[in-house]
């Protein structure tokens, strides 16, 4: 054999050899805190991030089923436990221009420089929705700060995004880690106790595997979500076009 194509074939080997072992460290890493076919891919991608950051695995709760005080479940994508109060992080995956701001219903998703539409629920208020419920759950923790990471994988771009909720954060990926260490920059929250929130998303990840509880959630979901508009298509440019360009803020990396 050639020396070059067989240096060649020892690099690819080598190569290899590494993705598997980090791909396999990986996995590892996760599992301390969720299986791996839990979830979302993204949702695990988060819980991987916060791990590598040195967040204690036992502080990170993934896909959690948390009651409402109306019977009704809520799901959580993650949510972590911090000296400065609760991170909730919730993930969404998309492609294309999101446009929205926090006091629209609907966000809008453009593909095809605009030739296909899409809507979906303001991530913003659906975090809320979630937190109010953790709130609900935690009568002896009434003044612990919560706060609100939306993370959106996949190819998108944010255009003309804004919002200016308290302790929101409207990200990408690579920015957890950014977001995280200022949150964990502000003043030690005061628990009430600490055991409650503890027991409440244990709880809640444990309901995950309870399939009533799931379908519970998938059905009200579908409920409240039927009157979402439907996709359209544009063949020319729309309105929204027109309204700017970018609209950042500090709260969005």
């Amino acid at each position: 054999m050639p020396f070059a194509p067989f240096i060649f074939l020892i690099c690819l080997v080598v190569g290899l050899a590494y993705l598997i072992y980090v791909k396999r460290k990986e996995r590892e890493l996760i599992e301390q805190v969720t299986p791996i076919t839990r979830g979302e891919w993204s949702e695990r991608k988060v819980v991987l991030k916060l791990l590598k950051i040195g967040i204690n695995p036992k502080a990170i709760f993934h896909d959690l089923y948390i009651k409402k005080p109306n019977g009704e479940y809520t799901q959580i994508d993650v949510a972590v436990a911090t000296k400065a109060g609760i991170i909730v992080f919730e993930v969404k995956d998309y492609s294309g221009w999101i446009f929205g701001n926090e006091h629209q219903k609907y966000w809008t998703q453009l593909l095809d420089y605009g030739k296909e539409k899409h809507r979906f629920y303001n991530p913003v208020m659906q975090n809320a929705g979630h937190i109010q419920a953790i709130r609900q759950s935690l009568p002896q923790n009434p003044d612990i700060p919560i706060y609100s990471v939306i993370v959106f994988f996949g190819s998108s771009e944010f255009k003309n995004i804004t919002c200016h909720a308290n302790n929101t954060f409207i990200i990408y990926p690579h920015s957890i880690q950014r977001v995280v260490s200022e949150i964990l920059t502000q003043p030690n929250a005061v628990f009430g106790n600490k055991y409650e929130i503890m027991d409440l998303f244990t709880k809640a990840v444990q309901n995950g595997y309870d399939p009533l509880i799931v379908a519970s959630q998938i059905n009200s979901a579908a409920y409240y979500g039927r009157n979402t508009p439907q996709s359209t298509y544009y063949t020319i440019f729309g309105s929204l076009f027109r309204r700017g360009g970018f609209s950042f803020r500090r709260r969005f990396w």
